[in-house]
C-alpha cells in the first residue's frame, strides 16, 4: 500500500512539471510572430530575453514588438527599463525566474523569446559562479578601449579565447570587457567557465529554433534595417545622443547612427554598416546555435504549423 501511495505521488509530481517553450533563431527571422502564435494557442504569456528590448526608449532600433503585437498576448520584460539604467544578466536571471514562478502558478506552459543567447542560457540553465569585476582590470581595459577602440579589445579576447570570441556580440564592449576581466582573474577560458554544469531548473524547457537559408536571413536583415530607417530610427537615436556612452546604447543600430549624427559618417554608409554588423551578429548566433544539441528546428516558411505539431508530440 505504501509503495502504491509513493508511486501515485511520483506520478503527480511528474504530471505537474511545467514547461518553458523557448523560441530562438537569428535576428529578423520571425521569432516574435511565432512566439505570439504559440502563446495565443496555449493561452499563456511571453517572457522576452532580448537584452536590448528591455529599454523603453529603443523601440525602433531593437525591432521591439509593436503595440498591436503587445496587445495580442501579455509580454514581460519589454520596455520595462530606461536606457539610463544598468541592468546585468545576473539581475535578469533573478527577475526572469521570479516572473516564471508567478506565471507557472496559473499556466502549465510559458513562452520565452529572444536572440540574446546568454540571456536565454541564464534562464534555462543558470549562470556560473563567476568573480565580480576587478577594478584594476576594468580600468586597464577601459584605457585600452578608449585608446585602441573595440578592435583593441577584440584582439585581446580573440587571443585569449577564440571560441567565445566567435560567439560574443563583438560590437558590445561591455561583453568583451567582462570576458577578458574574468579570464585575467581566473586564468581559464571564459567559454570553459560558462559551459560548466549548473543547478537543474524545476521546469522543463523545449527549445524551438527557426531556420532559413543564409541568403534569406541576410535579405530579411537588410529589409528590416531599411524599415527601421523609414520608421524613424535616426530620430530615435538623436533623442538618445546624450546617453551614447551608456551600456544599453553600445549596440548595433545605435553606434552607427551616432557616428552619422556626429558627422563621422554619411547616412548611407551608416545604414550599410548597420546591415553589415547585423549580418555579422546573425552569423555569430548561427555559430552559437550549431553547438547546441537540444534545439528542435522548424522552417521559417511554415514555423507555426511545424512548431505546434512538435509541441503536440510532447503532449502540449
Amino acid at each position: 500500500m505504501r509503495k502504491a501511495v509513493f508511486l501515485f505521488q511520483k506520478i503527480q509530481e511528474i504530471s505537474v512539471v511545467k514547461t518553458l517553450i523557448s523560441i530562438i533563431g537569428t535576428t529578423g527571422i520571425g521569432k516574435t510572430r511565432l512566439a505570439i502564435d504559440i502563446a495565443r494557442h496555449l493561452g499563456t504569456e511571453i517572457i522576452s530575453c532580448d537584452s536590448r528590448q528591455f529599454f523603453k526608449e529603443m523601440k525602433i532600433g531593437t525591432a521591439a514588438p509593436t503595440s498591436e503585437e503587445l496587445n495580442e498576448v501579455q509580454h514581460h520584460f519589454i520596455g520595462n527599463l530606461s536606457a539610463e539604467e544598468y541592468y546585468s544578466i545576473g539581475q535578469f536571471e533573478i527577475d526572469a525566474l521570479k516572473k516564471l514562478g508567478e506565471l507557472f502558478q496559473k499556466n502549465e506552459n510559458v513562452v520565452m523569446v529572444g536572440g540574446s543567447m546568454m540571456y536565454e542560457k541564464a534562464v534555462i540553465e543558470g549562470l556560473n559562479d563567476l568573480p565580480e569585476a576587478n577594478t584594476e582590470n576594468q580600468e586597464k581595459l577601459e584605457e585600452i578601449w578608449h585608446k585602441d577602440g573595440l578592435d583593441g579589445l577584440k584582439l585581446i579576447l580573440k587571443d585569449l579565447d577564440k571560441d567565445y570570441f566567435e560567439t560574443v556580440d563583438q560590437e558590445n564592449p561591455r561583453r568583451l570587457l567582462r570576458a577578458i576581466d574574468v579570464i585575467w582573474q581566473t586564468g581559464q577560458k571564459y567559454s570553459d567557465l560558462i559551459s560548466e554544469p549548473k543547478a537543474q531548473r524545476n521546469f522543463q524547457t523545449i527549445r524551438i529554433g527557426i531556420e532559413a537559408p543564409r541568403e534569406i536571413i541576410y535579405e530579411r536583415i537588410n529589409s528590416r534595417v531599411d524599415k527601421m530607417i523609414e520608421d524613424g530610427l535616426v530620430e530615435e537615436v538623436k533623442s538618445l545622443i546624450k546617453l551614447k556612452e551608456n551600456v544599453a546604447l553600445q549596440t548595433v543600430g545605435y553606434t552607427e547612427i551616432f557616428k552619422y549624427l556626429l558627422g563621422e559618417w554619411d547616412l548611407n554608409y551608416a545604414v550599410s554598416e548597420i546591415k553589415k554588423n547585423s549580418r555579422r551578429f546573425a552569423k555569430r548566433q548561427l555559430t552559437w546555435y550549431r553547438k547546441e544539441e537540444n534545439i528542435h528546428w522548424v522552417s521559417f516558411q511554415n514555423s507555426k504549423e511545424e512548431a505546434l505539431s512538435l509541441l503536440n508530440n510532447f503532449g502540449i
